[in-house]
């Protein structure tokens, strides 16, 4: 990770009690709250918001006009494509307020979340797991699964280099062409080969 200052650009906010990490970049117009925790190296496109209490890992890439909810973890390595959408109550009303039913959203090391795509509250995305653009989000995503739709259903399984792997042969073995890394489909769960 680099030891460079944070870049933060002029027309940005970051309020007092937020924490971020060497060398990360936060671009034109974003808000960035009190209590918010942002890794290394990540970069914040322009008009991002991240909430009070978010945590936000190590080499993330968040695109233009998203915005990370209280609640909304991210690990290291995560992408957020434009646009797209978390959210942090299942049934809201502008009338009622639902500060104490705020659910947790996890999205794991190396996930990608394509453009405009929703995920609702309440669930995790697995390690590696892929959104493709537009896809509405609505409960647990595999690790290394891609999905795709509304509402989101799986359609296969992605490599942690982001290449589509070849379904998997009888016994459960798949490669990926590109950078050759190898899994194992075990009961309905991919898992990478050790290196």
């Amino acid at each position: 990770m680099s030891s460079s200052p944070a870049f933060i650009h002029e027309s940005a906010y970051v309020d007092d009690g937020a924490v971020i990490g060497a060398g990360t970049k936060i671009w034109h117009f974003c808000h960035v709250m009190p209590g918010a925790v942002i890794g290394a190296g990540c970069s914040l496109g322009q008009n991002v918001v991240v909430m009070p209490g978010t945590r936000i890992g190590n080499n993330v890439k968040i695109q233009n006009n998203v915005s990370i909810y209280e609640g909304v973890e991210l690990e290291d390595d995560v992408f957020c494509g434009p646009s797209m959408v978390f959210t942090n109550v299942i049934n809201p009303r502008s009338h009622v307020s639902r500060k104490s039913e705020y659910q947790r959203t996890l999205v794991r090391r190396g996930a990608t979340i394509g453009a405009n795509a929703t995920i609702v509250c309440g669930v995790t995305l697995g390690a590696y797991a892929f959104v493709a653009a537009g896809a509405v989000v609505t409960r647990d995503v595999e690790p290394y699964a891609l999905v795709m739709g509304v509402p989101a259903a799986q359609v296969g399984w992605m490599c942690v280099c982001g290449e589509r792997l070849d379904e998997p042969t009888v016994d459960g073995q798949a490669q990926c062409v590109a950078c050759g890394r190898r899994y194992r489909l075990t009961q309905g769960t991919l898992q990478a080969d050790a290196p």
